[in-house]
């Protein structure tokens, strides 16, 4: 009986040391997960395993999105994921999002999953219109997307007609112009035509450097009234607080960089700004929610900590990252020239192979050709021949009547005719016969003309038949073209070497790849630059051209607002835009504020 209740009391004890879980699912731009967490787990546990799980490491952009009354909301990493005010129906359900978005999207995010992630986040914002792109830069942006999607343009597989099913355009930009699927499929097309040569990962980092200039790209609008009671937007992002007029979200009024601001603070609806010079007054404004000042505080929190950490040394975590990146461009760059180079002596190799196939089909026609020839000139040879010997015997047999009709007329003469009757008839006779010698004797001439002429027809034919077998000999002489085995270019010296070996590729470094890497990186600068002014003027060319389809009674606001901006001269860059609005004091700007 002890040994039942020991029995009982052991299983009850390994009972309650299971701990209890509950499943989560994690919603990412590209995947769904499902986890089972305990119960205990603070946010930063499921956030690191989902990060573990996809392999990311540049976790400071990204949180767990979950929504409250029609409010956004994040995770918060030290708090337990089911103390958060989030349905307790299982599965519990989180966005992987980006939170917090980069300055420079081309120095700040090394991983090549973390480009994609923003990649998708901000392609989705553009195509949902939560943030504004004009229509000529939709359709740059869009070819980038499809060089993502498809790799380089090939005419014989991408027909018109290919992109039917994809969405590339914001439909606010497809509203606004009379232009079918098939006319916006052909812009798209000859922008993506010339993207040939960008990998996925280059295609997506061209995107986001063209979309994170756009007014809108990562700010975080929040509806705000100043001390006066006005109503305001204010705009939170990495370079700063933005404030804006509630039918304007693309230009701010004053802004307030994130160097200038020393604390951010808030009790219940009203929020507090400290600036950084202690003799400006701080400035408060007041919001609709509580909640959604905790949501404020959260990302101005985040953004400063970022601002001030971009203009810090990298920790040592980051140079790693980025060391490996840089390998790892390094050694996909030279897979792709290898790669490159082997398509190259791919396609010579069958041009060769067609030109030859050419030629030989040529030489084919040619010999069939000469046989042709040849047998006409024996049948000629043959023909010719044989009329020749017909002459002959014609010309021999008029030759004997003639003789015959010689001995005739001689016999005749030599008869006497004793009666001048039987004279004169036989001198009629003889003129008779002597004429008709004289024809026979014309005839038999020409008939021995024509069998001259025979004659030397015959061996012109035979002469062009040796001439014939002659060529045919030639043509049967030529040497073949053994199998095209084209020997690859000797490597450069400074090109790390590959090694096949079975199924395995060995790739060896040299310590000139990271220097021949960073001064093409120095002449990439150099050449963006020039792109960028060819590709504004493209851009214009594209805007001035599909302006002529304009419905103008379908432009949005924001439409009207842009181009406003554009009228004005308003093509400078967002951080130029940012960097005139702080060149006021922040006194002044503060003053501006509150007199909204």
């Amino acid at each position: 009986m002890a040994g039942a209740i020991a029995s009982r009391m052991s299983f009850s004890s390994l009972k309650r040391k299971q701990p209890k879980t509950f499943t989560v699912r994690i919603v990412t731009m590209d995947a769904e997960m499902e986890f089972n967490c305990e119960m205990k787990w603070k946010g930063k546990d499921l956030f690191d395993l989902v990060c573990r799980t996809l392999g990311l490491r540049e976790t400071w952009f990204f949180g767990l999105q979950y929504t409250i009354k029609d409010t956004v909301a994040w995770l918060k990493m030290d708090k337990k994921v089911l103390d958060h005010d989030v349905s307790k129906e299982e599965p519990v359900t989180f966005h992987f999002l980006a939170k917090f978005y980069p300055e420079n999207a081309e120095e700040e995010l090394v991983q090549e999953s973390t480009q994609h992630l923003f990649f998708l986040q901000v392609k989705k914002q553009i195509l949902e219109e939560k943030i504004y792109c004009p229509p000529e830069a939709s359709v740059l942006l869009a070819s980038y997307a499809v060089q993502a999607k498809y790799g380089d343009y090939d005419p014989s597989l991408h027909k018109l007609g290919f992109l039917a099913q994809e969405e590339l355009l914001p439909k606010r930009v497809i509203n606004l112009y009379q232009m079918t699927p098939e006319m916006w499929e052909e812009r798209i097309t000859a922008w993506y035509a010339g993207h040939r040569g960008r990998a996925r990962d280059e295609a997506e980092m061209e995107y986001l450097k063209i979309a994170q200039d756009l007014e809108m790209y990562g700010v975080n609008y929040f509806a705000i009234r100043n001390k006066k009671g006005t109503e305001l937007l204010l705009g939170v992002d990495a370079l700063g607080l933005h404030i804006y007029d509630p039918e304007n979200r693309l230009t701010p009024k004053i802004s307030f960089p994130w160097n200038e601001i020393r604390n951010i603070s808030y009790s219940d609806k009203e929020f507090t700004i400290k600036p950084l010079d202690k003799k400006i007054d701080v400035f408060k404004f007041n919001s609709s929610k509580l909640r959604v000042n905790k949501l404020i505080l959260q990302l101005c929190i985040g953004n400063h900590d970022l601002f001030m950490r971009r203009r810090k040394a990298d920790s040592l975590e980051v140079q790693q990252m980025k060391t490996q990146a840089r390998e790892e461009k390094a050694r996909k760059q030279m897979e792709r020239q290898r790669l490159a180079r082997e398509k190259q002596m791919r396609e010579e190799a069958e041009r060769t192979r067609d030109e030859l196939e050419r030629r030989l089909l040529q030489m084919k026609e040619e010999a069939t050709m000469a046989n042709e020839a040849l047998m006409r000139s024996e049948e000629t040879a043959d023909l010719l021949a044989e009329k020749a010997q017909i002459t002959e015997e014609e010309a021999k047999l008029l030759a004997q009547k003639a003789a015959e009709a010689e001995q005739e007329m001689q016999r005749i003469k030599a008869t006497a005719i004793r009666t001048e009757e039987e004279k004169r008839l036989m001198e009629q006779k003889v003129l008779e016969a002597e004429v008709l010698a004289l024809k026979m004797a014309e005839e038999s001439e020409r008939r021995a003309k024509e069998a001259d002429q025979l004659k030397q027809d015959l061996q012109e034919a035979r002469e062009a038949e040796r001439r014939a077998k002659q060529k045919l000999l030639e043509i049967a002489t030529k040497p073949t073209y053994p199998p095209v085995n084209p020997i690859p270019a000797p490597m450069p010296p400074d090109i790390p070497s590959f090694n096949l070996i079975g199924d395995s590729l060995s790739f060896d470094f040299k310590d000139t790849d990271m220097k021949r890497l960073s001064m093409e990186i120095e002449k990439e600068k150099v050449e963006y630059m020039e792109k960028s002014k060819h590709l504004q003027e493209q851009l214009n060319e594209l805007k001035t051209e599909i302006e002529a389809l304009k419905l103008k009674e379908r432009e949005t606001a924001l439409d009207i607002l842009h181009n406003e901006n554009s009228d004005r001269g308003g093509t400078s860059s967002k951080h130029n835009t940012i960097k005139k609005l702080t060149l006021q004091s922040a006194k002044s700007r503060v003053a501006f504020f509150e007199e909204l």
